[in-house]
Parts: structure tokens; sequence; C-alpha cells
């Protein structure tokens, strides 16, 4: 309807422009069904760097702030001395301009001839020929150019393109569009379908997933894009929580989350992990060891007399020592012979009373020769040691390697790490590591000592969103053509330090600055294309020096980075229990019991609720809790003997100094506990990554067909071969071979015979380049 209405507006006739647009009103008010929107007229794309040459559409630079339209757009007849004279698309009007103040305009459809002309790099692997790639270019021209380099070979697409919030905040065709643009919905799909049929011939139709993350403005715009443009794939959406403090609006909610629409391609699968996104993260669970003492209501001794036997230690250093016969009822315990220097553990409850074990000798002794037994800590001269055993179903997760086996202790049991099953993801996230706020905008502050960008995406957000695909994939391509800040690279690079993996990135994104910048600048007389505006544009003032500060580990001042990235590995760290006293005297009978029960509230353990005060309550010590009590100081001894390796903090309830000082001494020498924390490394380490920094410019399509061209084109050239090492930037001869970049071009056909042998003493050349190889790119809708 946009170009329609442009040209209504140049009917000349009043009467017929008020009919025409009364009857395209009313058009516009039928009913249709499904995605309905306009494509407008053809995009077109400044090419500041192209030579201005006979038949090149042009427009004037002092108009390069208006929308490209055929009402600007001349068509270049002649050159002459630095003169053009042009002709106008629409009004056939005949004018000269200096060659100086053009600019020449692509449409969509429109051969061109990209080159990548390079800007800068940075090098902190030299050992590593992985090359990350940052492209400054409309992304539309670019998308076409990477579609030719790597057809078919991507494994992942990443993009987090303008919300079309109405907030100027992208341009068409040149012009910024805002909240009072009636077209801007339409305009926005029409920019989306054309780049993401683009996008869609680099996706691995084998294996592969295009992530895009929306906001309520076009997400139901685009859930039905996507549907369209990818009837052969699973589509799912994720709502995400950035920005937990919420944006407030007038009568409405307060927004905190956006969405990520994940498009499954192929074979691909998310990749169970040990964090849902919603519910605190699975870090590993610690191994669950089960009292041989067997509880419950047929714990008794009477109940099963053949689980009643006496199990000796060694009196010297409390090992194990041997396991005795199962006494009948009629038996009584301490006639038993007891082997020498040995003493013994009977099943026996806190209360005095006999219980039974939970295994039979045989099957003691089979876990015992597995180290499947575990013995609690002795004190030397104590007659008592706790016993514990692996269930059925844990042996069956060690076997299955879901349970980490450190080593052996001592005693021959298995000393085990953590236990991990993995879960999947679920499709609401909420992990504080994604607040875009403190791990996005307080990152780039870090960075950059001052404000350069707003709302950049949290890195964690990304990385996590990337890895639930390319976690297995330790060489994985991806591509971000709506690049901004730079943020996926950063999660590119944080990923490969995780696992050691290869991944390799290519970002795009244009260079445009602010419209408030735009404004100021025009305001001083500057142009697009000048020095002074272009310095300030995303690409060179945000994207790419937060890529190489990241990579070298220092801010823009050449400082190092403060701060510590945080990791999806984990590790175990030893832990000192926290021993406190509580001087508090408990009374006797119901206000013991009452003031029991409001110490264990103001201790607030969640997994010690109220309930676990009894009447007879000398400690708590709960198997899941992290908190343990003692009451009753009389009983340290029992107290002492159950705390269990969760337990950070002890509480000793007593008046007595010396009581507690005793007691703590003792509590001194349990062994540290363990506990497992994220794996972090300073931000100023940096990343052991290589990057380059091209820009996406045009050739002249003469010197192309010539062949004078190709030093310019090798970088391309490279990219095609996989981009591995340093770019080379001269080639002559009849032929060219680059090892380290494992890649060879034939540039004369007679050097064919010759090539092949010397190829062969390459075998690490991957990719041959024949002498005529077609870069036209053609700009197609």
């Amino acid at each position: 309807m946009a170009a329609i209405n442009d040209l209504i507006a140049r009917i000349q006739d009043p009467e017929l422009r008020i009919r025409i647009e009364k009857e395209v009103k009313d058009l516009t008010k039928q009913k249709k069904f499904g995605l309905v929107f306009e494509n407008h007229i053809p995009e077109m794309t400044l090419l500041y760097d192209y030579p201005i040459s006979r038949g090149c559409k042009v427009i004037c630079k002092s108009d390069d702030d208006k929308k490209l339209s055929e009402d600007i757009l001349w068509m270049v007849m002649k050159i002459n001395k630095g003169k053009a004279t042009c002709v106008h698309t629409v009004t056939n009007e005949e004018q000269t301009f200096d060659i100086s103040e053009l600019i020449c305009v692509a449409k969509n459809g429109e051969p061109i001839y990209p080159c990548l002309k390079f800007v800068d790099s940075v090098q902190n692997a030299p050992d590593s020929d992985l090359w990350h790639t940052l492209i400054e270019a409309d992304n539309y021209h670019a998308l076409q150019l990477l579609a030719y380099l790597y057809p078919g070979m991507v494994d992942c697409i990443y993009i987090d393109p303008p919300y079309n919030s109405g907030a100027t905040d992208w341009k068409y065709n040149n012009n910024y569009v805002d909240e009072n643009d009636g077209y801007r919905h339409s305009k926005w799909l029409a920019m989306m379908e054309s780049r993401l049929l683009l996008a869609k011939k680099l996706l691995n139709p084998k294996s592969s997933v295009l992530i895009v993350t929306i906001d309520e403005k076009e997400y139901l715009h685009l859930g039905c894009l996507l549907e369209e443009l990818f009837p052969e794939s699973n589509i799912q959406m994720v709502s995400s929580v950035i920005n937990p403090k919420g944006v407030a609006t007038k009568r409405e909610f307060s927004r905190v989350d956006e969405y990520i629409f994940y498009i499954f391609n192929g074979e691909a699968s998310v990749i169970p992990g040990y964090n849902d996104m919603l519910h605190p993260p699975v870090v590993g669970k610690k191994v669950r060891w089960a009292s041989l003492l067997r509880s419950g209501n047929n714990s008794a001794r009477f109940a099963r007399p053949n689980l009643y036997y006496p199990i000796f230690f060694n009196k010297s250093d409390g090992s194990f020592n041997s396991v005795g016969c199962s006494l009948s009822l009629a038996e009584d315990k301490n006639n038993i012979q007891i082997p020498n220097d040995c003493f013994v553990v009977w099943p026996t409850k806190n209360n005095g009373e006999d219980a039974t074990w939970t295994l039979q000798q045989t099957t003691f002794t089979e876990k015992l020769n597995k180290g499947y037994i575990k013995f609690g800590p002795w004190k030397k001269g104590s007659p008592f040691r706790s016993i514990s055993y692996l269930a059925k179903g844990t042996e069956k997760s060690v076997r299955e390697g879901e349970i980490e086996i450190l080593g052996k202790d001592k005693d021959g049991t298995i000393i085990t790490g953590l236990s991990y099953k993995p879960v999947m993801p679920v499709t609401i996230w909420n992990q504080q590591s994604h607040s875009a706020g403190d791990y996005g905008s307080s990152l780039l502050l870090n960075i950059f000592k001052g404000k350069r960008f707003d709302f950049p995406k949290s890195v964690y957000a990304e990385h996590d969103a990337l890895r639930f695909f390319i976690a297995d994939k330790p060489n994985a391509l991806v591509v971000d053509f709506f690049a901004g800040s730079g943020t996926t690279l950063h999660a590119i690079n944080l990923l490969n330090k995780e696992d050691g993996g290869h991944r390799r990135c290519i970002m795009v994104t244009n260079n445009e600055v602010s419209a408030d910048e735009e404004t100021t600048f025009r305001a001083r007389g500057l142009h697009k294309g000048d020095e002074d505006w272009e310095k300030f544009g995303i690409a060179r003032y945000v994207n790419w020096p937060r890529t190489k500060c990241s990579i070298k580990g220092v801010d823009v001042n050449g400082q190092p980075i403060n701060g510590e990235y945080i990791t999806s590995n984990t590790k175990e760290i030893t832990q000192k229990r926290a021993i406190k006293q509580l001087s508090f005297e408990i009374p006797d009978g119901r206000q013991g019991i009452n003031a029991k029960k409001q110490i264990v509230a103001l201790i607030n353990d969640k997994k010690m609720p109220q309930n676990s005060v009894t009447v007879e309550c000398p400690y708590i010590v709960k198997e899941d809790a992290s908190t343990a009590i003692l009451f009753d100081i009389n009983s340290f001894d029992d107290f002492f003997d159950e705390i269990h390796e969760d337990i950070e903090t002890i509480y000793v309830v007593t008046t007595n100094n010396k009581a507690f000082k005793a007691a703590k001494r003792e509590l001194d020498e349990l062994p540290e506990r363990k506990k497992t924390v994220p794996v972090t490394f300073p931000m100023s380490e940096g990343f052991k990554a290589n990057a380059v920094f091209y820009k996406l410019t045009f050739l002249d399509k003469e010197a192309v067909s010539l062949g004078t061209q190709l030093d310019k084109l090798l970088s391309i050239l490279w990219m095609k071969a996989g981009a591995h090492g340093i770019c080379p930037t001269h080639v002559e001869g009849e032929y060219a071979i680059f090892p380290e970049n494992r890649m060879a071009i034939l540039i004369d056909e007679y050097g064919f015979d010759e090539l092949k042998e010397e190829i062969e003493q390459h075998p690490d050349i991957e990719t041959l380049i024949p002498q005529h190889f077609d870069l036209t790119l053609f700009i197609s809708t």
C-alpha cells in the first residue's frame, strides 16, 4: 500500500486523486485470512564505496537523509573529467553533478560484486587457526554472500532483530520507522521475510536450529511468518525473564520477559542439561547413602531376627574387621565372642531398643567388596561407628555413569562425587544470570567505562540459548546477522572456554548511529560515510571494541577488565562448618518444647520444620537439612555420630561456655564438607581466540571481468575455505597454495598439472578454488 500511496500522491487532478484514495481505502477494509502483509517497494541500499560509473543508479549526498525512493534516484549516463551527467528516473530531467557529490544505490534484484575490505583484527591465540568474523554491512547483502560461502553448512543462527517498538530503533529504505508509521508492521515483516529466506539457505537441513528473540510487539506476526517460511520444521517458543525488576507501563502488567522462537531443522533436538531453566539448577546432587540401621514399624528385633547380627571393628583405628552370625530371639548379645582388640556395633536405636540391619550378611559382604558400604567418622576410643550403604537404584546410577567416582577411601569404599541426572529445559526460563541489566549493560559499562549501547543481552542468556543445541557440536558454525553489540560472539567464546570447543562465529551488523546521534551529526554538516560519523556507528564504536576487549581481557583504556565469568561447569570446594553457640537455657516440660520450636523457627532451615521437635528431642539432625541443632550437651556423642556431610552450620544450645568450647574442638575435627559451586575465571584472562573485522564493499564489475581484482577477493575465498589461519593478502603466478589456510587457488589453467603435483605434498589442503568462480550476487526478492 505504501507504493500505491506514493503513486496516488503524484496525481495532479485533485478530484481524481481523492476518488482513487477512497477506492483504495475501501479495498484495504476487505477481510483477508492468514498472514497478509505488503512487501512494499523494493529495498535499496547505499553503496558508499562503490565507484561511480556509467549505468549506475545514484542519489545526491545531500539527499542521504531522505527515504530511498525513485523520487531522489538518478541514472548516470556518462562521466567526463570527474563530472557525471545523470537523468532523473521519474522526471527524465538531466543534470550534471560532481562525482564526489554522488552515492551509488543498489536495488534488490540487481547484480553486485562483493568484496570484504579489511578493517582490523585481534589475535590472542596465535597457535590456533580458528578465526571469528565481524562483517560491517547491510545484513541482506551479507546474507547473500554467506549463502554463497556456506550453503546448508551453518549449525545455528541466532538473531535478535529490532523489536519494532516504534522507538526509531531500525530503518527501512534509509528511514527510521517510528510509531507513527501506519505501515510499520508490514515493513517489519517484509524486512524479516527477505532475510529469513536467505538465512534458510544457510542452515544445515540435516540438523540445525534458528533462534529468534522478540517481544510482544511482533511475536504473533513473527510466529505466523516462521510457520509460513519453515513448514517442514518444528517450532517452539520460550518465555525468558530478562528484566526481573520489570518495565512499568500505564494500566498494564509490568513486563519482565521476552520470547525466543526455536526452529528445529532435520534431526536437531534439545540437549538435556542440569538446569531446567525454571527451578534451581541441578548442579549435581550429593549421593545418598542409606543408613544400614532399619527404621520404621517393622524395624524391631523380633520382626526380623535374621537381620540382627554384630559388626566388628578394630579398636586400634576403627577399621572394619568382620561380620558375625545372626542371633535368635533367645540368644543374649552379651554372650557372643568378640574378636581380639575389636569392638562390636549392634543395630540399636537412639533410645536403646534393639532393631535390625537392612541387609543380610551375604548382601552386606557383596556390597562391601564392591565398595558400596560406607563407615562414618570414628573418634578414638568410641564404641560406635555409623554404617551406610548404596541402595539398588543408586548402584544402578553408578554403573550407568550418572554418579562420579573419585576413587576409594582407606576402607575400600568408593568416594562418590555428584549424582547427575540430566533434565530437559522447560519453556519458561527464569535465571538470575539472564538479567540484561546485571549481565548485559553492566558488562558493557565495565568494558567501555561509559554507556555506548542501549539494552544489550545478557551474555549468559545467549550462552544458554545456544548451548542447548551446540554443546555437542564443538566445531559448530554459528551466524548472527543482527549482531548489534556483539553478545553472540562473546557467548561463543565463553562456551569454547568451558569445553575446549572450536566453534566459529560470523557476526553481521550495520554501522548505524542512533536517531538522536544522526540528528546531531547532520546539524554539524556531517554525512554518512564521513569518518567523524562512521567512527560512532554500532559496528566500529560498540561491536568491534567489545570483541577486541573481551578477547584480550582489557577495557577500552587497556586496563584489565574487572569481574569474573560464571561458567556452566561446576567444581567441588571444601568448607569448614560454622559452629555457633546459642546461649540459652531450655526449660523442662512443655515450655522446653515450645522454646525448641522457636529456635528452629529462628534458624529458618526449610528442611527442618518445627514439627521436627518431639518430646524426646536432645538434638535435631535431618538427613537433607544443612543445619543441625544440639539442645542437650549431654547427648553430644550421639549428636556427633549423626552429623553428615551436608551439614553446613551447627548450633549448640548451652549457657556453659566451657562445654561449648570442648564440643567445638571435637566438631572442628570433622572432615571438611564439600560444596558444589560454578567454575569462574577472571574476565582479565580474556579468551584464546582470534577475530577479524571486514567491511562489505563492492567492486567495479568491469574490473572484476578483467580479472584484476583477485587480491581484493582473497578474504572471500579465505572464508569459503573455512577461515583457517591468517587471511592471505596477495596472490600471483599460475596458482597459489596456502597450507596454513588449507586452500589452493588455480589462477591460470595451464598451471593445473603443476598445482596437482604440489597439492599432493600438502595433505592439509581442503579447498581448491578454480580459475573461474562466480562471485556475482543477485540481490533478488
